[in-house]
Parts: C-alpha cells; structure tokens; sequence
C-alpha cells in the first residue's frame, strides 16, 4: 500500500516542483537566446510564437493544455482526474518561462561558441528541472504525461514512445515554421543536443537528489 504524504510533505513537495520549474524555464529562456534551437518540446511553442502575437509563455500553455486534453481522448474513462493537476503545472510553467525570457534578455551571444556556451548552459538547467520535477513526485508535465497515456492503450516502451512525441512535436514544428515563415525556426544543432543531453543530465541528478528525497522531502530520519 502506498504511503499517505502529509500535507507538510505536500507542501515541501510542490515547493520543489516549483524550484524545478523555475529551473526549466531558465533553461528555455537560455535555449531560445542562444539561438541553435530550442528542445523537442519546447519547439512547437516557440514556433507559435513566432506566427502569432503570443509570448512563448502563452504558447507553451496553450501546447500543454492540448497535450492533457490529448491524454483525455486516448485514455477516456480510464483518464486519472487527478493528471488534471497538470494544467495549472502548465500555467505556472508558462508564465515562468516569460519571466526567464526577460530575465536572460541581456545575453546576447554574438560568436557561435559563445551560442552554443549558452546553449549547453540551457540544457543543464533543464536537465536539472526535470529532475526537481521527478524528485518532487506530485505532479508531471503534459509530455510526459501523454508518454505515460499513449503507454497505457499500446504495447511501447516509455523510452521509444518518449523519442516518437519528441519528433513528432519537432515535426510539427519544422512543418508549421515552413508553412508560415518560409524557413524552419526553433529546431537547429541544440536540439539535436537537447535530445541526447536533457535525460541523461535529468538521471545522472536524480540520483544525487535520492537522499534528498527520503530525508527532506519525504521527512524521514
């Protein structure tokens, strides 16, 4: 039987998710300064930014709501009300991924290495903020999120499934920056590196965050 969590054990935990938001977003915001593109799921958003009026941070919400609402077809009465915490997960990101955007404005790297010094910065962070996230324990993203869904109705393997969403939002990405901007935005050599680096910078921090979460967030001695 799972262990009930207090609420002080909520608090402290979604007080950690929010410090891995936080993270994110500052790894975004570092991604889209130092212009080598952006992470597989950060590009569709960035993409709709650039067609539309919207901020990235507006964008990224309005990509994450479609994600849950996606996971509600797939999965039906199967569906989990309680992944409806993703949305205001979605919300938060979204309006810290803007304040990150003009946080880091001042970086403006004007040689390749120093783009791709910013770019590897970008990706440590979100790296890191996935792993907050994991640690935390209370809710995910909607990417993941449709990961886990897609996982639940077919016989495929979190890992494969993860890279298939991945291209698919870059795809969707490279198709609609093609059709309204005459060239792709968003997607270039830092997200090939995000793909490779994020999870592996994510696995390599939750393991020095294990004692963390036995003792400080889960309470125990």
């Amino acid at each position: 039987m799972a262990r009930k969590r207090s609420r002080a054990e909520l608090f402290r935990r979604w007080l950690f998710l929010a410090a891995g938001l936080l993270i994110m977003a500052l790894g975004v915001a570092c991604s889209i300064q130092a212009d080598l593109g952006t992470s597989p799921v950060s590009s569709l958003p960035y993409v709709l930014s650039r067609i539309t009026p919207l901020s990235v941070g507006t964008t990224t919400i309005l990509v994450n709501s479609g994600l849950v609402l996606l996971q509600i077809l797939i999965l039906r009465r199967r569906y989990d009300p309680l992944q409806l915490l993703q949305l205001p997960v979605a919300v938060a990101f979204g309006y810290l991924t803007d304040l990150a955007l003009w946080a880091v404005d001042f970086l403006q790297p004007a040689a390749y290495w120093q783009q791709w010094l910013l770019c590897l910065a970008g990706i440590l962070l979100v790296g890191v903020g996935v792993s907050f996230e994991v640690t935390a324990g209370v809710a995910t993203m909607a990417g993941e999120g449709v990961v886990l869904a897609i996982c639940q109705v077919a016989p495929v393997k979190f890992g494969a499934m993860k890279v298939g969403v991945d291209v698919s939002l870059v795809a969707a990405a490279c198709v609609l920056s093609l059709l309204f901007l005459g060239q792709v935005a968003g997607v270039r050599e830092g997200t090939v590196a995000a793909a490779l680096l994020v999870g592996q910078v994510a696995r390599r921090m939750n393991r020095r965050l294990e004692p963390l979460d036995r003792r400080l967030l889960s309470g125990a001695c």
